[in-house]
């Protein structure tokens, strides 16, 4: 036989979900969006036996219950009856925190295959699980799998086959006591034949997490529904479900399963370094210290060659090509412009594979578990780091992660406070000013201004919650998955993913920025090409008098506009502008036109201003106010005003 069969992907944060669909879409894969929200989509397809399976990666997530986006997303996607078959990788080696959500699945009805990742680690360690007996009591398939070997995964497949041919319907395998089963039972008699997967929408309602408005607009039926909630303590009874499910797990686990020797693992032995009270923080430090000195000092050899080849691009350009705008176009301002960029690309691909690895690792987890002791004695929200980790990336995705927490006040303060992460748009303008001024020292100058970004953002986040966004911060759980040997198609994949996204947008937003700059550049037509006499040069003199105290020229005011577009732009437009200058590239350039302290001055306002446009409007969607984008806008120019200010004279003096 042969045909499509549409899974989904779902697991727990941490059981090795993406390897395992890394592994069967390999590069037959995309990412968007899901529809109506801003929120990541991946999906992909692979072939067997004949048979096409397209498989969609839902957001990691605990439960099924709903009340965050991440949680919402998935269960809805499950609920629209899309997938035909639903595959929950599960973590061996931690099975009772995992089979909850398993029983939550098996309450949706759906066909349900496990795959029981990280099988050779659970071995390793000494677990003994009767199969059988598992399969026996959950009534599903369960394939055991090690996405870092690659080995299960044609059986996982073969299991997804023979479960879309089955007719069978998983049944519900937790008894929730005859006063729970009995209000289920009422509610799925005012739901039978009018809404799809009545238990499940039942134990929602129990739960509070469904209102009966939202679940049919017949209002006999509604009423129906009010009267069986009648006198129901929802959160009582959501909080009664939740153990009896894991009363269930634990009970039949005794049974079936058996944890290895008492022994300490390697991963709870490096665990007490890495996360120890004292030691943490400065390890962290290390690791991002060492991370950008070797994203200097690794692609410095890439970065030359590029930037060689880009020179005679150039130069070619304006020797062969007629009629002399065209040439100046090409040359100065898309080569000029778009290739000041491409030149870091070898340092962004460098450090998005070292951000792979230590996300891979498992000790990207552990970061976020550090820095929760730090920001929960100010007040602040332990999700709150784990955007800002994102935002080492890219704003956008660090903006979209807080959909993961609940709480809407500590949601706004993140969402305020992310965007002074530095992300890599902002690199290449480190890179270029530190190399010019600081060679012998680029590393540790890179280190400093992430660290900067960490720090305005943490205290920000403490100004608001004080003052606009008052509030107590909900506490912060979270599981430290075991450290792993990153597997190197893993890490590679995630690497392009993020990489090309810089490439992709060299090749529009950033070209777009340069051509622009290069036409205030060149007009009115007659004019010194890049002279103050241009539209540029008119543009930033209007500038020049606001950033004249912080050191900053007409140029600097050109760059630091188009910066408002994409902050690589402002490379592309100090290539444009700089590169007009006669015998000179645009290190020499610069380095004859700044100081070393105005250049560090500039480097901290690049990184604390207003930032890009697609950043806005994702604090624009994720909030929904004008007010609370415009306070952003305000707020980062203010704070980007000050210090860079600070900083500059404080070079001055020194």
């Amino acid at each position: 036989m042969s045909g499509t069969i549409r899974i989904a992907l779902i697991g727990n944060p941490n059981v090795g979900k993406t390897s395992i669909f890394n592994s069967l879409t390999g590069l037959r894969q995309h990412v968007g969006n899901w529809p109506g929200v801003t929120i990541e989509k991946k999906s992909g397809e692979c072939r067997h036996k004949g048979w096409t399976v397209k498989i969609t990666d839902l957001p990691g997530t605990y439960g099924l219950e709903a009340r965050s986006p991440d949680e919402r997303i998935a269960n809805e996607y499950l609920v629209s009856g899309e997938p035909d078959v639903v595959v929950q990788v599960v973590d061996a080696t931690n099975l009772e925190r995992n089979l909850y959500l398993t029983t939550q699945l098996l309450d949706m009805g759906g066909k349900l295959v496990l795959a029981l990742n990280m099988a050779d680690m659970a071995d390793g360690r000494g677990d003994r699980l009767d199969m059988s007996r598992l399969i026996g009591w959950l009534g599903v398939p369960a394939v055991r799998t090690s996405a870092i070997h690659g080995t299960g995964l044609e059986d996982l497949l073969d299991a997804i086959i023979d479960a879309y041919q089955n007719d069978g319907v998983p049944r519900p395998v937790v008894d929730l006591g005859a006063e729970i089963e009995g209000k289920v039972a009422e509610l799925q008699g005012c739901l039978d034949d009018r809404k799809h997967l009545a238990r499940w929408t039942a134990l929602r309602l129990l739960g509070g997490v469904l209102d009966p408005s939202e679940v049919t607009a017949d209002g006999s039926v509604t009423a129906g529904l009010l009267e069986a909630l009648n006198g129901v303590d929802k959160e009582e009874m959501e909080l009664d479900i939740v153990d009896r499910r894991y009363a269930a797990i634990s009970s039949e686990l005794k049974e079936i399963y058996s944890r290895g020797a008492s022994r300490r693992s390697l991963s709870d032995a490096i665990d007490r370094v890495t996360t120890h009270k004292y030691l943490g923080i400065p390890i962290f430090l290390s690791l991002m210290w060492g991370m950008f000195q070797l994203t200097f000092v690794a692609a410095a050899p890439f970065a030359t060659a590029i930037d060689s080849g880009f020179m005679w691009l150039a130069s070619f350009a304006a020797e062969n090509i007629q009629p002399e705008w065209l040439a100046s176009l090409l040359g100065e301002g898309v080569i000029g412009g778009v290739g000041a960029v491409l030149v870091f690309l070898p340092n962004i691909m460098v450090m998005f594979l070292l951000i792979a690895i230590l996300e891979a690792s498992g000790y990207l987890a552990r970061a976020a578990f550090i820095m929760d002791r730090v920001m929960s004695r100010l007040g602040l929200h332990g999700k709150s780091f784990i955007p800002m980790l994102l935002g080492f990336g890219c704003n956008v995705p660090a903006i979209m992660a807080t959909r993961t927490i609940e709480d809407e006040r500590s949601r706004i303060v993140t969402i305020l406070s992310a965007p002074y992460i530095s992300c890599s748009a902002r690199l290449p303008v480190y890179l270029l000013l530190a190399g010019i001024f600081f060679p012998d020292n680029a590393g540790t100058v890179l280190f400093l201004l992430y660290l900067l970004g960490i720090g305005v953002a943490v205290l920000s986040a403490l100004l608001f919650r004080r003052t606009i966004l008052k509030g107590e911060s909900s506490p912060f759980i979270m599981e430290l998955p075991p450290y792993r040997m990153p597997r190197l198609k893993d890490v590679l994949l995630q690497m392009w993913e993020r990489g090309s996204m810089y490439l992709r947008k060299a090749g529009t937003i950033i070209l777009l920025g340069a051509i622009m700059v290069w036409a205030l550049a060149s007009l009115p037509w007659g004019v010194e090409y890049g002279s103050e006499a241009s539209y540029a040069g008119a543009l930033g003199h209007v500038l020049e008098p606001i950033l004249a105290p912080l050191g900053f020229d007409w140029k600097i005011a050109v760059g630091l506009l188009f910066g408002f577009m994409a902050k690589e732009i402002m490379i592309a437009a100090l290539g444009v502008l700089y590169g007009a200058e006669e015998g000179a590239g645009l290190e020499e350039a610069i380095a004859a036109d700044l100081s070393a302290s105005t250049a560090a001055g500039l480097m901290t306002f690049t990184l604390l201003y207003t930032p890009c446009i697609a950043a806005l409007a994702t604090i624009w969607k994720e909030t929904r106010s004008v007010k609370w984008t415009a306070f952003s806008v305000a707020y980062s120019l203010a704070i980007a005003y000050i210090i860079s200010f600070a900083v500059t004279n404080l070079g001055v003096l020194l």
